[in-house]
């Protein structure tokens, strides 16, 4: 058997629930108000892309477009087109994943999923994702020599993602089949479910860990196309000494001040981790496509 629609749309709403209830600092949340968008709307966009995510046998490529439709149409506005761009092929991925039974078995059986749905991902795909793109026209779109997405695609969509992922975390991901979610994230949820401190018990601190661990292992590239190498760079210096100190301690909640005050300083300066936030929702979502599976 396989999981139903039903099951991979729940694990990819309540992936990005948990990403909202986790004070991540510089992104959306539920605990200070965001850059210029409301949580509202981010709760909305999560529930009218489900669906399109999620429609069984569709392409990666169709189901890229038609969240990124039924989000601009929900909400007027880039929400989520970073999150749209990782769970599409997840959720295509989950569809050919046998659930096991087996405890521990179902991550590798997704990870080898995944691989052979971006194996097969066409110029069709790579057409309705250029198509989406443009639609969801996020900031700091420029134009890509060979791969422009105002212009017909040339390549199929891992290539076309190939050519940028050396600038592009997300992009990075089709060319390396989704390496940092798989040995990153998902090493860091691990990290966090092996603690035995009851405050470690809530969720939002397993979030925010992964959410951590992506920003300081490599430069954002929200950041990078919006504030630069520099700020980037310094945002990333701040998140390792966050991890750092979450990973010490027994009482997360007693960072809560140190965040919040990172938090406002970077919402200030409009300094937003947008792809580590959407790399932290791909986790929680095949984490849970995993435990669903086991």
């Amino acid at each position: 058997m396989t999981l139903t629609r039903a099951e991979i749309a729940a694990a990819f709403s309540a992936a990005c629930t948990d990403e909202l209830l986790a004070l991540k600092p510089g992104n959306a949340h539920v605990h200070s108000a965001t850059h210029k968008l409301s949580v509202a709307q981010f709760v909305e966009s999560a529930r009218v892309c489900a669906p399109a995510l999620t429609v069984p046998g569709a392409s990666v490529g169709a189901r890229i477009l038609d969240a990124v439709t039924a989000t601009q149409a929900a909400v007027g506005t880039n929400t989520n087109l970073g999150i749209i761009l990782l769970c599409a092929p997840l959720a295509a991925a989950a569809e050919r994943m046998p659930t096991l039974n087996l405890p521990g078995r179902s991550l590798p059986a997704l990870r080898q999923a995944l691989a052979a749905t971006l194996a097969s991902l066409s110029v069709a795909d790579a057409e309705a994702a250029f198509r989406a793109i443009a639609l969801a026209a996020p900031g700091g779109l420029g134009s890509d020599a060979d791969h422009d997405v105002r212009a017909p695609a040339r390549a199929d969509l891992k290539a076309a993602m190939a050519s940028a992922a050396g600038r592009d975390r997300i992009a990075f991901q089709y060319a390396h089949d989704f390496t940092d979610v798989f040995e990153r994230g998902l090493a860091a949820c691990a990290q966090a479910d092996a603690r035995t401190g009851p405050a470690w018990r809530d969720p939002q601190w397993r979030t925010l860990l992964v959410y951590l661990e992506f920003l300081e292992a490599f430069p954002d590239s929200h950041i990078l196309r919006r504030h630069g190498s520099e700020t980037a760079a310094r945002t990333q210096r701040q998140a390792g000494a966050m991890a750092a100190r979450l990973r010490g301690t027994d009482d997360p909640a007693a960072l809560t001040g140190p965040l919040t005050d990172w938090d406002a300083a970077l919402k200030s300066a409009g300094v937003n981790p947008g792809t580590s936030a959407d790399l932290t929702v791909a986790t929680l979502f095949a984490r849970r496509l995993a435990v669903l599976s086991d």
